[in-house]
């Protein structure tokens, strides 16, 4: 086999490993199961996140998820720039990984680029759900509702330091507007 061709495969392999780790789940833990991707769909609200530079600046952050015509999840997220006093939001594609009823998802803003969204807990009732991306750098608690319950959120960080996030790290979101453009009116 030729230099040439052994390089190429030799890249293209590297790349194909590289973009499978991306959408990937931290060793210590497992997506819910029994998952009703229906009943995620809707308004969720950002009440904690690590501090990312794709979300710097911004608070009031929410995401919104529908179902395109292929069955795989629209994603819409926004927030308010307080630096400059501004609406952001940010569209994207999640699909499932194996099963769909396994939270276990790969999200992209990016094309081809996609990254690990998995829910690792959440109430019955879809109301809070805790959210871990490919690996222990990304981590998320999502409510339907601005504000979570004390236990709630206890019990999200106990299974978040049992994974191995260090939690004295989120960043807590402040949710004080209610001028979004991007959530729906009820």
């Amino acid at each position: 086999m030729k230099t040439h061709t052994k390089t190429l495969i030799f890249i293209f392999s590297l790349l194909i490993v590289l973009f499978n780790s991306c959408a990937s789940i931290p060793k210590n833990t497992k997506a819910v199961a029994n998952f009703d991707v229906n009943k995620y769909l809707g308004t969720w609200y950002e009440i904690a996140r690590f501090d990312f530079s794709f979300e710097k600046d911004l608070d009031n952050v929410s995401a919104q998820y529908s179902l395109n015509e292929k069955g795989d999840v629209k994603v819409l997220n926004s927030g308010y720039n307080f630096r400059k006093n501004e609406w952001k939001k940010a569209e994207g594609l999640a699909k499932f990984r194996g099963e769909k009823d396994i939270a276990a998802l790969k999200v992209s803003f990016f094309g081809p680029f996609y990254s690990g969204y998995n829910v690792v807990s959440m109430d019955d009732d879809y109301k809070y759900a805790l959210v871990a991306g490919k690996n222990l750098n990304y981590l998320w608690i999502l409510s339907r509702t601005k504000e979570i319950p004390e236990a709630v959120k206890t019990k999200f960080l106990n299974i978040a330091t049992e994974i191995g996030y260090d939690t004295s790290k989120l960043v807590w979101v402040k949710h004080d507007r209610t001028d979004s453009p991007f959530i729906p009116k009820n």
